[in-house]
């Protein structure tokens, strides 16, 4: 996937699915958001489209809609709602692959980390979605408002995912926006990031750091 693609934003009315469609149109996608309620991923468009008038358009429609009419579809829902936006795309997502950036955070104790039994959110979506859907994990240990305001920190981004070359595709995808990706493992691997989400959430609120990362040390000798 090469170039401009068209990305579906499931929760792109939200903070994360906001800030990572900015993240997007800085690279020239074609975006559109998705939410339940299709008047609001409508007025989301508009509002994007007004803040990056130069961008290709923005869409705003249902998620089934959305994900319909993208090359890639990305989750960016709070967990409550994860299993609904799944179960609402299941049939035009497959054959597709599909970024899922869900945490499985259980307010009111998000600084406690609460995997489900599946072992991940990401993994849970596999269950639900079947095969037929390519997922990979990522952008779990990014602050949204960072993706926003497009100064991005000096941390690094996690990818998960059972195909490497699936996986390589969103490595791509971020790095071309200005982060640095690494390839992570399997998809199981996304229990990690997604743990180190109320992990990061508690160093904030400990020390007062906006928006806190990680960062990988060491130089590469490969790829």
């Amino acid at each position: 996937m090469a170039g401009p693609v068209s990305v579906a934003v499931l929760g792109g009315t939200g903070d994360l699915g906001g800030g990572f469609a900015r993240f997007l149109l800085r690279q020239g996608a074609r975006v559109i958001i998705g939410s339940r309620d299709a008047e609001r991923a409508r007025a989301a468009a508009r509002e994007l489209s007004s803040e990056f008038p130069n961008a290709p358009t923005v869409l705003g429609e249902s998620l089934a809609e959305a994900a319909a009419a993208a090359e890639l579809v990305v989750v960016t829902v709070p967990y409550a709602a994860h299993r609904a936006t799944l179960d609402a795309v299941r049939d035009v997502v497959q054959g597709k692959l599909l970024l899922d950036a869900t945490v499985p955070l259980r307010p009111p104790k998000v600084l406690r980390v609460q995997l489900p039994a599946a072992g991940s959110a990401a993994v849970e979506g596999q269950q639900l979605l079947g095969e037929g859907v390519r997922i990979v994990a990522a952008l779990h240990n990014i602050a949204a408002s960072h993706l926003a305001a497009g100064t991005l920190p000096d941390c690094d981004v996690l990818v998960t995912g059972d195909k490497e070359a699936d996986r390589q595709v969103i490595v791509d995808l971020l790095e071309a926006g200005g982060l640095r990706a690494w390839h992570a493992g399997p998809l199981a691997n996304s229990a990690a990031a997604e743990a180190l989400t109320s992990i990061l959430i508690g160093i904030n609120k400990r020390y007062g750091i906006h928006g806190a990362g990680i960062r990988i040390t060491g130089t590469p000798q490969s790829g």
